[in-house]
């Protein structure tokens, strides 16, 4: 009862979360409103016993996604105002390429069929949980398994970075910029310099 009670406050705050997303006028109430859908749907990973998901939605999503786009919405000086002039204009677009996705995903879902291993995987023996943790099962098969995916899409995220930060970077002058090798090859006598001053003399 507890359980059932739990899963449906998460699930309505969760939905409430998102219908506010969309439809707050303030950006900034957006991207909160956002953060705390995040918190409900880790609540109900939780439930579901996949405690490393809720983990990572926690971490990854509200702790750096969510607060990247609060951050970017206070500092960028964009007029909403100016921007919703005109949209309704694009409305027909937008209800056209919803019904094609509709479309696709009812396609997906009426052709859908299991594989002719998925009753064999089925059949297999799995560990009991009470021996194994959600975590370390998720582990075993992200490093055996998929090792060589996880690494790829890694090495992908961080290609995106660099060619990310190279795009937006703008020289501009007057600016004092770090030059480590500067930095490396300066000596004590580039640093410091020694006068010798005879007393009673002064400067």
């Amino acid at each position: 009862m507890i359980s059932a009670i739990t899963f449906y406050l998460f699930s309505a705050i969760t939905l409430l979360s998102a219908i506010m997303v969309i439809t707050a006028k303030n950006p900034v109430h957006s991207v909160l409103f956002l953060i705390l859908a995040f918190f409900n749907a880790a609540g109900l990973f939780v439930l579901l016993g996949a405690e490393f998901i809720a983990m990572i939605l926690v971490i990854v999503y509200v702790g750096a996604v969510a607060v990247l786009f609060l951050f970017v919405v206070m500092m960028l000086d964009i007029s909403f105002g100016d921007l919703r002039k005109g949209a309704m204009q694009y409305v027909p677009v937008g209800l056209l390429a919803g019904g094609i996705l509709l479309f696709e995903l009812i396609s997906v879902f009426a052709v859908w069929q299991f594989a002719k291993s998925s009753e064999t995987n089925i059949a297999s023996p799995t560990p009991d949980p009470k021996e194994i943790t959600n975590t370390e099962a998720l582990g075993q098969i992200l490093y055996t398994d998929y090792v060589f995916a996880f690494q790829v899409s890694g090495l992908i995220l961080l290609v995106a970075m660099i060619g990310a930060i190279v795009l937006t970077h703008r020289k501009r002058p007057g600016v004092r910029k770090q030059n480590v090798a500067d930095q490396q090859a300066r000596t004590q006598s580039d640093a410091m310099e020694i006068q010798k001053v005879t007393p009673g003399t002064g400067i």
